[in-house]
């Protein structure tokens, strides 16, 4: 721990900031496959009986109409996140029939590609831009590789800590939006830092169906029957196979995370800038959109990062603007696999854990990221993710090599004083939980990775055999605890709400595609007004055009 967050943690402690930090806000955002009884890839719409998808606030669906995003409110606190988690399961699986929700990252067994539907939402011009926005990104990277599922964390401070933590960092800054907005940037650049950390704790995703690479050679190894792993994989999620925009082929960017201002001009250049690999796929081909349009991204969301500052578009607003009009509103951590051991996806040990990582990071000096920097942090990332659990295992850090179990220890010993803080004492809850994760760094049997692996090998189960089981036995207990009626009643309005709702902007349009299009990328005013509440954490869309936002597709 530095000097100079030391004496933060004890500034902060003498003024009682614990009290502060019982406002912080966690949302949460979870993907999941849709599949048969029999583990293959649904191929029914999304249900109607979910809500519409372009307006429900809580189930939506991300690249295709067999991938659900389940996303909570911003809520106080881990035990509260995760009960609104469960019960937005609970309603879905009341819905889904013989279906279920795949309970891991990889997907299921796939068809090819091109049998993989497009998530549609409607007939609305808002609608159709979704869905040529997911069209682009498979004629760009796969369709395949859009079905990789994750939980994002959304993370915000209280302004009750924002004040107090202003008051004794920079008291004269220009202003509180200004203030908040650069001590984030610096949060974001030293979750990039540490960022190997997260798959490294909590990566479960060290197999895969054999059909998500198909023919394709990688360094993969047979496991089981139609299943392949790196034997010391954490997370191929989040490895080379996994999501990522194509910088080795000349086709993407590095967000630059400076400040703010850094970063969304470099994301506005990607989006204006055209990118000729892509002019050759062409935009609108046949009468039909084949991408918003051939730049190096059609819209901000394209960017994949592990981390992202968020604030939440008005009505058909584009992220980017959104920022910059009004600052960072919280932070989103989208590093975490989905848990095959945890119903819903994610515990409440993640969560605690997390909580205190990002905090912490925010406690940290943190110098911009140059271009040395920029390479280590993504060799250790890829690193950690295809070879964590590797005995003597190492990263580079400041130019010099250090074991991953000797940054790891190092670290999570610093944590304990803002999980202190976080906790209001010592030995509290969060206290305890960075202790324990000292385990999995003393031995990396006790990872979620490990444990998937040796429960492969074990029972001789394939990937698919295996995940279709947990995933079962999830649902299972979940629907041991029914809705409570107040909650069944909550859903069930909101699924009648959102069909209102969509067709309300049906009925509004006014422009055909082509000029919607071309007014939304000019930012002309029709679309500078919110038509609706937008409440914290209220995802995006593609550029603001509805309340969600997916890990690949907005």
């Amino acid at each position: 721990m530095n000097r100079s967050q030391e004496q933060r943690l004890a500034q902060l402690g003498a003024a009682d900031a614990s009290v502060a930090l019982r406002g912080n806000r966690i949302g949460l955002e979870k993907e999941a496959l849709r599949v048969t009884a029999a583990a293959q890839l649904a191929a029914t719409p999304h249900p109607v009986a979910l809500g519409a998808a372009l307006t429900h606030p809580h189930i939506t669906t991300d690249f295709s109409e067999a991938l659900l995003e389940l996303i909570t409110a911003p809520l106080p606190g881990a035990d509260a996140v995760l009960a609104e988690l469960a019960d937005i399961h609970r309603f879905v699986y009341q819905q889904l029939g013989d279906e279920a929700l795949w309970g891991n990252s990889m997907p299921c067994p796939l068809p090819a590609a091109a049998a993989i539907p497009l998530a549609r939402y409607g007939s609305s011009n808002a609608a159709t831009m979704k869905t040529a926005y997911r069209r682009g990104l498979g004629n760009r990277y796969g369709r395949t590789m859009q079905l990789i599922a994750g939980v994002h964390v959304n993370f915000s401070l209280s302004d009750a800590f924002w004040e107090l933590y202003q008051a004794q960092t920079v008291p004269a800054a220009p202003s509180a939006v200004a203030f908040r907005s650069a001590a984030q940037m610096g949060m974001i650049r030293n979750l990039q830092r540490i960022g190997w950390l997260v798959p490294y704790l909590f990566g479960a995703s060290p197999a895969i169906d054999a059909s998500f690479v198909a023919d394709q050679t990688t360094g993969l190894q047979p496991l089981t029957a139609n299943t392949l792993c790196l034997p010391h994989a954490t997370s191929l999620r989040m490895g080379d196979i996994g999501y990522q925009n194509k910088q080795e082929e000349g086709a993407g960017i590095k967000a630059n995370y400076d400040s703010l201002d850094a970063y969304v001009r470099s994301l506005t250049w990607a989006i204006e800038t055209p990118c000729p690999r892509y002019e050759t796929i062409g935009i609108k081909v046949g009468g039909r959109y084949e991408q918003l349009n051939a730049n190096v991204l059609q819209i901000e969301n394209e960017y994949y990062s592990t981390v992202r500052p968020k604030q939440p578009p008005q009505w058909l607003e584009k992220p980017s603007v959104a920022l910059r009009r009004r600052g960072i509103r919280y932070v989103e951590l989208r590093s975490l696999d989905v848990n095959p051991f945890e119903p819903v996806g994610v515990g409440h040990e993640q969560l605690l854990l997390v909580e205190t990582l990002m905090l912490d990071c925010l406690l940290r000096d943190s110098p911009r990221i140059g271009t040395r920097e920029r390479q280590e942090i993504d060799d250790n990332q890829v690193l950690t993710a295809q070879r964590g659990r590797e005995p003597g295992l190492q990263l580079a850090r400041a130019r010099t090599q250090i074991t991953l179990r000797q940054w790891a220890h190092d670290h999570l010993t610093a944590l304990v004083g803002t999980a202190e803080l976080l906790d209001g004492a010592a030995d509290g809850a969060r206290s305890q939980v960075v202790r324990q994760q000292l385990a999995k760094v003393a031995d990396p049997d006790l990872t979620p990775s490990a444990q998937v692996l040796a429960q492969l090998r074990e029972q001789n189960l394939s990937f698919a055999e295996f995940t279709r089981q947990l995933s079962a036995h999830q649902r299972q207990q979940l629907q041991r605890e029914p809705l409570a009626p107040e909650r069944l009643a909550w859903l069930t309005q909101l699924v009648a709400d959102s069909h209102q709702r969509q067709r309300e902007i049906e009925a509004a349009d006014t422009l055909n595609f082509d000029d919607f299009l071309a007014a939304y990328f000019a930012g002309s005013s029709p679309f500078e007004k919110s038509t609706s509440a937008t409440p914290p954490f209220e995802k995006g869309g593609s550029g603001g055009i509805s309340n969600q936002n997916g890990d690949h597709a907005a």
